[in-house]
């Protein structure tokens, strides 16, 4: 009978310290992933807070292109109010498929203002704006990055929190899937404004 006592107490220990090691795996993950969308998180407010500099340098040359420009602020300020929402964390499916649009949006709106400024010399020559726009070009690849570390990051979380026992540990401590970032028109993204100064 004390063999019997004393092998149950060990199996439950045992059982104990791996549930608390995939606890502990999960949280590591999950933490990963969250960091990494901030990462994204500082970069998209990094580019949100250049456009209205770029918009206001360029307009004196492009009065007559004042829909892109509206457009570029449009979407700009959509983007940015999401961002700014109590519901932007990786974990909010619906927000995240929200946000991922305007970001998207904002991506086209300035594929278009990027498009506008190649076809004036004058924008092209003036000092500040090549700046704005090198520092646009610098962020969106930053946040090309960072995306791609934070859906990565989700990945791997996910498919921690979905593979057995680990998934039976997830349930019961209420670990949710995290959403990666997915941009409806890649290429747009995908691809960093392509600036030609000269």
């Amino acid at each position: 009978m004390k063999v019997f006592v004393w092998s149950f107490i060990v199996v439950v220990v045992f059982v104990m310290i791996f549930g608390a090691s995939i606890f502990n795996k999960l949280i590591r993950a999950r933490n990963q992933a969250k960091n990494g969308f901030a990462q994204i998180d500082v970069q998209l407010k990094r580019r949100h807070d250049l456009i209205p500099n770029l918009v206001e340098t360029t307009r004196r040359y492009l009065s007559h292109e004042e829909e892109t420009l509206i457009r570029v602020i449009s979407a700009r300020n959509h983007a940015q109010s999401l961002q700014d929402s109590s519901k932007h964390q990786p974990d909010s499916l619906e927000h995240m498929a929200l946000f991922a649009k305007a970001e998207s949006m904002l991506s086209k709106a300035l594929g278009q203002f990027s498009a506008v400024v190649e076809a004036y010399p004058e924008l092209k020559a003036d000092s500040m704006i090549k700046e704005l726009m090198d520092e646009l070009t610098n962020t969106e690849n930053r946040i090309g990055f960072a995306r791609q570390h934070y859906n990565d990051s989700v990945m791997f979380y996910n498919n921690d929190r979905e593979v057995f026992p680990n998934n039976l540990i997830s349930t019961t401590f209420g670990f949710r899937p995290l959403s990666p970032l997915v941009f409806e028109d890649r290429n747009v993204i995908a691809q960093a404004p392509v600036v030609n100064m000269g």
